[in-house]
């Protein structure tokens, strides 16, 4: 007798697990008369959406293992999140395809929405240190996200646990940077820059230590260039116009290439290239 390997004697099948009937009966095109590129649109946005809360759920549980002093674990969550990015940024190629004409046959339709509305964009961005109470304005009118929003708000991020994690470990981490409104941006410190330089002067001593800072770098690189094809993408597909919900388009994005969420990571390399991190 054969065994039929398609065979669930639970009932449970492939697309039952997945829910795919529910998944793929979420893309709902607007356009009229409907157009063949909006689909892109729509799929391209909803599996970022996928992979973010991927992310989210991947950096609170390193957030809460870093906090538990287990580096180890919280790292292979941090890779994780690495291969995360990589996939989100090249993304951007498949929307790339999209040209101003074919955009334009349906970007009407897409009336006041605006990726600038993502929640989860924004919880990954507060999760990372880029703390912003106006953003939780963006969302009125959605009180289950706007007490989600408010709930990361007011939560240490990353960068935060990792610095308390420090302090555990001896390190003289400035007080203000360990007991403070967590829902305000994170102020940058030169006294944490000299606490930063002893780790990577003393690799031998500190090297779990050391090795979160660069996967944290990482982090930091990897959703810049993420941020960066955004950029490159939107530029190609609207030029310089302004984006759907009234976003201001390009002139945003490009701002956004200068935030930093970990600035004492780099404001170190400074000081180890000019050779002055001390002995």
């Amino acid at each position: 007798m054969t065994h039929d390997v398609t065979h669930d004697s639970s009932g449970m099948s492939y697309g039952d697990y997945l829910d795919l009937d529910t998944l793929l009966d979420a893309q709902h095109t607007r356009a009229v008369p409907p157009q063949h590129d909006e689909l892109l649109f729509i799929i391209q946005h909803q599996t970022s959406e996928l992979w973010f809360k991927l992310v989210i759920h991947e950096l609170r549980s390193a957030r809460e293992l870093i906090a538990a002093d287990q580096l180890a674990p919280a790292l292979k969550r941090l890779a994780r999140v690495k291969h995360i990015q990589a996939t989100l940024s090249q993304q951007w190629t498949v929307l790339a395809t999209l040209t101003p004409s074919e955009y334009a046959q349906f970007r009407r339709f897409l009336a006041t929405s605006s990726g600038f509305q993502s929640l989860q964009y924004r919880i990954v961005e507060f999760m990372l240190g880029n703390k912003n109470p106006d953003m939780v304005k963006v969302f009125e009118g959605r009180t289950n996200a706007i007490a989600e929003l408010e709930r990361e708000l007011h939560e240490p991020s990353l960068y935060d646990v990792f610095l308390q994690l420090l302090a555990r470990r001896g390190l003289p981490v400035p007080p203000e940077l360990l007991d403070r409104d967590w829902s305000r941006p994170y102020p940058a410190s030169e006294e944490l820059v000299d606490v930063i330089a002893s780790i990577y002067r003393k690799l031998d001593e500190y090297w779990d230590i050391y090795e979160t800072c660069e996967e944290l770098v990482d982090l930091e690189d990897n959703f810049q260039l993420w941020r960066f094809r955004h950029l490159k993408t939107v530029e190609r597909i609207i030029g310089m116009g302004r984006g759907t919900g009234g976003s201001a388009g390009v002139p945003f994005l490009r701002r956004a290439l200068e935030q930093t969420f970990f600035p004492e990571l780099y404001a170190v390399r400074g000081r180890i290239a000019e050779g002055t991190i001390g002995s």
